[in-house]
């Protein structure tokens, strides 16, 4: 039977051990624990708005989810059932022709940025600017597009709705694929030029390939960010009630729906605002999480 004894607090040379026992009446224990109660707390309370519309949406959103929402176009004022089919299709439309637009581009210009001229001073100037348009106003980038495009075309489109987006996602590309490509070890560039590679070959073959994950974690952040925009398509795309059968036509949207939906004083058209709701969330939900499995480091 083993024995519990005391532990030995004496050292081979005589000396008392120190004593390591956490006691939570010293002061730095005491102050660490208050901190802790006072940031989970915190977390609590602000956890609270997000749960509370999150439950909104699955209960009033969720009883409405059906195939018929998929598959139809949105009701009149006093009709029954219906549903936002033409708008999913005009939010991926539209989201695409963003995707089209600003990766092309973002990336170039992350690639000069990191590697080919990363310290002069056009690249300072494109870096800065880039981070301004991080916080640029939505709707600004919908007035500017409405100005140079919708104009010019004589009509809102969903070319026009797609520019609008392309210009809010365009920095969140630029920054990110930088960064990821800064991360590559300078090593395995040196590697490569001294193995004859020219610049365009290690950017192909080394800083591209390696800094993919974070690049694609870039773009899948940027496209949930424009994929639940509503002002700039207002001044864009517009609204539709119909399919899209032309890029250079009116173009309906989830967003754009949701505004207008939940204006009217019909029960039938705010019950199918909060189920569109739902699936606008759940939409940006999977991108962020498919951004986090992308950008996840690989073992």
């Amino acid at each position: 039977m083993a024995s519990t004894t005391a532990p030995d607090l004496t050292r081979r040379d005589g000396a008392a051990r120190p004593d390591l026992t956490r006691s939570l009446t010293e002061r730095r224990a005491l102050r660490s624990l208050l901190l802790t109660a006072g940031t989970w707390i915190i977390v609590v309370i602000a956890s609270v708005p997000l749960f509370s519309v999150l439950y909104m949406l699955i209960v009033r959103g969720g009883a409405r989810l059906s195939t018929v929402l998929f598959t139809e176009l949105p009701p009149s004022g006093f009709a029954m059932g219906g549903g936002f089919g033409n708008a999913i299709v005009g939010t991926l439309v539209m989201v695409a022709i963003a995707a089209a637009i600003s990766i092309p581009i973002g990336v170039l210009t992350a690639t000069y940025l990191s590697y080919l001229e990363p310290t002069n001073r056009l690249s300072a100037t494109t870096r800065f600017l880039a981070k301004v348009l991080t916080g640029f106003p939505s709707i600004l980038a919908g007035v500017f597009v409405f100005a140079a495009i919708v104009l010019a075309m004589g009509t809102y489109s969903s070319v026009a709705g797609g520019v609008a987006l392309a210009v809010l996602m365009l920095p969140t590309v630029i920054l990110t694929a930088e960064e990821s490509m800064r991360m590559v070890p300078k090593r395995m560039k040196e590697a490569a030029v001294g193995m004859g590679c020219t610049p365009t070959q290690v950017v192909w073959k080394v800083v591209l390939p390696t800094g993919l994950p974070g690049i694609l974690t870039g773009v899948i952040l940027g496209i949930s960010r424009i994929a639940g925009e509503a002002a700039p398509l207002l001044f864009t795309a517009l609204f539709s009630n119909f399919w899209l059968s032309s890029l250079a036509e009116p173009t309906a949207s989830l967003s754009i729906l949701i505004y207008n939906f939940s204006a009217m004083p019909f029960p039938n058209q705010i019950e199918l605002a909060w189920a569109a709701s739902l699936v606008l969330v759940l939409i940006v939900l999977f991108f962020n999480l498919l951004s986090r499995l992308v950008g996840r480091p690989k073992v």
